[in-house]
């Protein structure tokens, strides 16, 4: 095959495989800025087609010279092999049993710069590495050697990286395809650079390459490939002095897309947790820049919030829909009868040749699973590393606390329990799906209901895991040998407690909301019947739909529906 064919081959397959993630969110909390010292992360993979499952990989040892096959992790298109390491670490979904957590977020970046020969895509490039790494700062290490030998199969990418004392952003774009007569890519490997959170402050990404410019001489708080500007100068990305480069405007598109479907959750998170504050300035300030008419009015990387922040808070951001902001996505006609804050694909449309755009919020319908990583430097490993795991839409599931150093899965969040075209009814996925169905038919009577019993499920775990921890560490010793079946046993009882609260919520909501109704309850939350005993319930009430749709309905059909 002659390097023009080439080129045109790896160009259709990059075509026809290429898939980024649609639109995750990620949060960053040092220890510094949260009320009990741990470092948390969050993530939500938003992909229409992800299941949502707990990945599981056990420690291994392995003989030297072994091969490890590479699945793309979205598409599972096998990519090709890479040398394995002699000993792995286990890995409970995007946390490790040393507390190391890797999530992301994917910004796409530049067309041009996707290698097509390259092996590791961004999803295997982080499962591999929990596999590889203990620390953030070895974990940098680690992925970009093995992009650097291996090539990086993705567009541009935003990494969390943690671990139980440092919070790291890394973000990376490919460096494209250049074939040399022998068909080998010469430019293979990444341009990145990776920032470290100052501890006390807070940092999110959404979907668009955050880091702008960096400091190039001090390597305890910022690292970064060693031609990254000689790079960007040379492909036309940027001209100017090293010092002023940033990464951000040389590598990704600062367009209305990325600002307001992107960068607007960002802004809304910042608004959250610094309680009106992103900065030292009102939320107000950014808000141009928030609804995509201002890409120079650029918000921080990363701000303090306004007091140190718990698990639950921070957890309760990622159900965010930019309520009680103008973004607000209940308050439009396109919100529905019952104020839902949801817009389904996809996210633009047309009228009358002009272009619109829906809201992207943070809590969003195709989320396969969520997360909050949580790492604890005052526990052993053992013990400290916690990863709260949900499956589906944030806003109509919960999160249940799994111990990273478990050493299984619980049934009802095990990847081989369904899938996406499987239905199986012991699936949290399924079950969650079937709950937040019901909600987006009658959301603002539904919400309430199921936001509460969230609330129960995570607050109650969140008073009982100071018992779990301290039995753990007398376990840990005592017989050291045992804690991690011990913290696997409540992993295991945690979930299963979720998933029979959800099944029972599932066929409360139906009994209650069926057909438009709301049947009325007696005070300890049993259904009223009409009295006489045969089952029949008191005369529900219909409360109807908004004022806002009675408003445009009647705009909409006039006359025709006056009573007269």
């Amino acid at each position: 095959m002659n390097l023009f064919l080439k080129k045109l081959f790896f160009s259709l397959l990059l075509m026809l495989s290429y898939e980024i993630a649609d639109a995750c969110t990620n949060l960053l909390i040092t220890r510094g800025a949260s009320r009990d010292g741990s470092v948390m992360v969050t993530y939500a993979a938003d992909s229409h087609t992800t299941y949502g499952a707990l990945y599981h990989t056990p420690a291994g040892i392995f003989p030297k010279g072994s091969i490890l096959k590479v699945y793309q992790w979205e598409t599972g298109r096998y990519m090709g092999d890479i040398a394995q390491v002699e000993r792995t670490y286990s890995t409970m979904g995007n946390m490790n049993e040393h507390q190391l957590i890797i999530t992301e977020t994917t910004f796409g970046g530049k067309f041009s710069l996707r290698d097509t020969t390259a092996i590791l895509d961004y999803g295997s490039l982080i499962y591999i590495t929990l596999q590889r790494a203990k620390t953030a700062r070895e974990a940098i290490q680690v992925m970009t050697d093995l992009v650097a030998e291996y090539g990086y199969a993705s567009g541009g990418e935003s990494f969390s990286i943690a671990d139980k004392d440092e919070v790291w952003i890394m973000e990376m774009v490919g460096k494209g395809v250049k074939l040399n007569k022998k068909g080998e890519n010469i430019n293979k490997g990444a341009a990145w650079v990776a920032v470290k959170i100052p501890d006390g402050y807070i940092c999110a990404h959404a979907n668009q390459s955050r880091i702008t410019s960096f400091p190039l001489d001090d390597p305890q708080n910022c690292l970064y490939s060693k031609d990254i500007i000689q790079f960007a100068k040379e492909g036309g990305y940027y001209e100017g002095p090293d010092n002023e480069f940033s990464f951000a405007d040389a590598f990704a598109e600062w367009d209305f897309s990325a600002l307001r479907g992107c960068e607007a959750r960002v802004w809304s998170a910042f608004n959250i947790l610094g309680e009106g504050m992103i900065g030292d300035k009102p939320a107000e300030a950014y808000l141009d820049y928030a609804l995509g008419s201002n890409p120079k009015n650029k918000m921080p990387l990363f701000i303090r919030p306004s007091h140190k922040l718990t698990p639950k808070e921070v957890a309760d951001v990622m159900r965010d829909h930019f309520e009680g902001t103008p973004l607000d996505m209940t308050k439009d006609i396109g919100a529905g009868g019952f104020e839902l804050p949801y817009r389904w694909r996809p996210m633009t449309f047309q009228v009358d040749g002009k272009k619109y755009t829906n809201e992207r919020a943070i809590a969003t319908q195709q989320t396969g699973f969520w997360l909050l990583g949580q790492a604890r430097n005052w526990l052993p490993d053992e013990i400290g590393g916690i990863i709260w795991f949900g499956v589906d839409d944030a806003a109509t599931s919960c999160l249940t606390p799994v111990y990273s150093s478990s050493l299984r899965v619980p049934n009802c969040l095990a990847e081989e329990n369904g899938d996406m075209i499987t239905y199986s009814p012991t699936s949290a996925f399924w079950l969650f799906n079937r709950v937040a169905h019901q909600a987006y038919l009658r959301y603002n009577l539904l919400a309430p209901e199921i936001r509460k019993a969230a609330d129960d499920h995570e607050n109650g775990a969140l008073q009982i895991i100071p018992e779990i921890d301290k039995e753990a560490l007398r376990i840990y010793n005592t017989k050291p040998a045992d804690v991690k079946e011990y913290l696997t046993g409540w992993s295991e009882k945690f979930a299963d407690r979720m998933f029979k609260k959800w099944k029972k919520l599932d066929e409360y909501l139906l009994v209650k909301y069926i057909d438009g109704n709301v049947k009325r309850q007696n005070p300890d939350g049993s259904f009223k019947d009409n009295g006489n005993g045969k089952g029949i319930p008191a005369h529900p009430s219909q409360p109807g739909y908004s004022e806002t749709w009675k408003k445009a309905v009647v705009r909409d059909a006039g006359d025709r529906l006056l009573v007269k």
